[in-house]
């Protein structure tokens, strides 16, 4: 009898497709216009500052007034579309492009419930995921239970996408920790103006991949225990980038140049671990621990061996 190991089976397909994909050239890189500049260094000190040495002193978040459009209703559920613009600091502001200055947001509810009487989880994205209907296929279940459903469209995806970025290949370092911090600012004002104007009893937040990472860190940084639930998620980027399947298409020798500016010698090997550095700062374990962490359920693949 011949014993396979599915998981590991699964990981080196799909490693050889991610070196395919990135060496065929068949999609540009990640990372193609390098590191940022002046905006890695401003992500980099903004990211340290969610972390106050005072508990609540990054709270209440901006309230929002979101702009809100029926998409469509039946006798027994709504769904709307909101506008409002991004909470986030006005130095993230002015490092934005300005196609994702405003944010996007579909809920979707039951009717003729009262809020206090339903719980709402709001979704975050995973990466290339730039609508909302993914999202929705899950939250139409959960209508049944009176369980509200809010999609945040994030920063640099869907039609928050700067016009040179080619689906969602990042063009600099720089625009990955600004996608998290929006992501996260934009996320607190939403549970925010769930508990402060539309009165809703018990909230959540959700994200598979890269948006459960941006869910725990959510979740975590929360004043009062709210359910978080990260799906298949990575504890950092570092994970994704520097040993997943990402980093095959990752524009090692663009950043390499201009690293090498002003350090000649620099290898790939120097270049891997900068990243490494910077992308530590997406690091789950360096955020606080939630207020209910019996409220936290962590979704994981297994290996199968057959």
């Amino acid at each position: 009898m011949v014993t396979v190991n599915i998981g590991m089976l699964h990981y080196v397909i799909d490693h050889i497709y991610g070196a395919f994909m990135h060496r065929t050239k068949i999609s540009p890189p990640f990372f193609s216009r390098g590191w940022g500049g002046s905006k890695l260094e401003l992500l980099e000190r903004m990211i340290k500052d969610l972390f106050p040495e005072v508990e609540g002193q990054n709270w209440p978040p901006s309230l929002i007034q979101p702009i809100w459009r029926t998409v469509w209703e039946t006798r027994s559920a709504c769904l709307r579309e909101g506008v409002f613009r991004t909470t986030c600091d006005e130095q993230l502001i002015s490092a934005l492009p300005p196609e994702s200055h405003t944010a996007r947001v579909a809920f979707l509810a039951p009717k003729h419930v009262p809020p206090q009487k339903m719980a709402c989880v709001v979704h975050l994205a995973g990466t290339g995921d730039h609508s909302f209907d993914r999202r929705l296929h899950l939250g139409g279940p959960l209508l049944k239970e009176n369980i509200a459903t809010m999609v945040l469209e994030s920063p640099f995806y869907g039609r928050r996408r700067p016009m040179l970025q080619h689906g969602a290949k990042l063009l600099c370092v720089s625009d990955l920790l600004l996608l998290g911090r929006t992501t996260i600012d934009e996320t607190r004002s939403l549970l925010h103006w769930l508990d402060s104007e539309a009165g809703f009893g018990k909230m959540g937040v959700c994200g598979l991949s890269m948006g459960g990472v941006h869910a725990a860190m959510v979740g975590s940084l929360h004043p009062t225990p709210v359910a978080t639930l990260p799906f298949l998620s990575p504890h950092s980027a570092v994970v994704a980038f520097c040993e997943g399947i990402l980093r095959y298409g990752t524009a090692w020798e663009a950043l390499r140049e201009e690293l090498a500016v002003q350090k000649p010698a620099m290898t790939l090997e120097d270049v891997r671990e900068r990243m490494r550095n910077v992308l530590s700062l997406t690091d789950v374990t360096r955020f606080p621990i939630p207020k209910n962490p019996n409220a936290v359920i962590f979704v994981a693949a297994t290996v199968s061996i057959v």
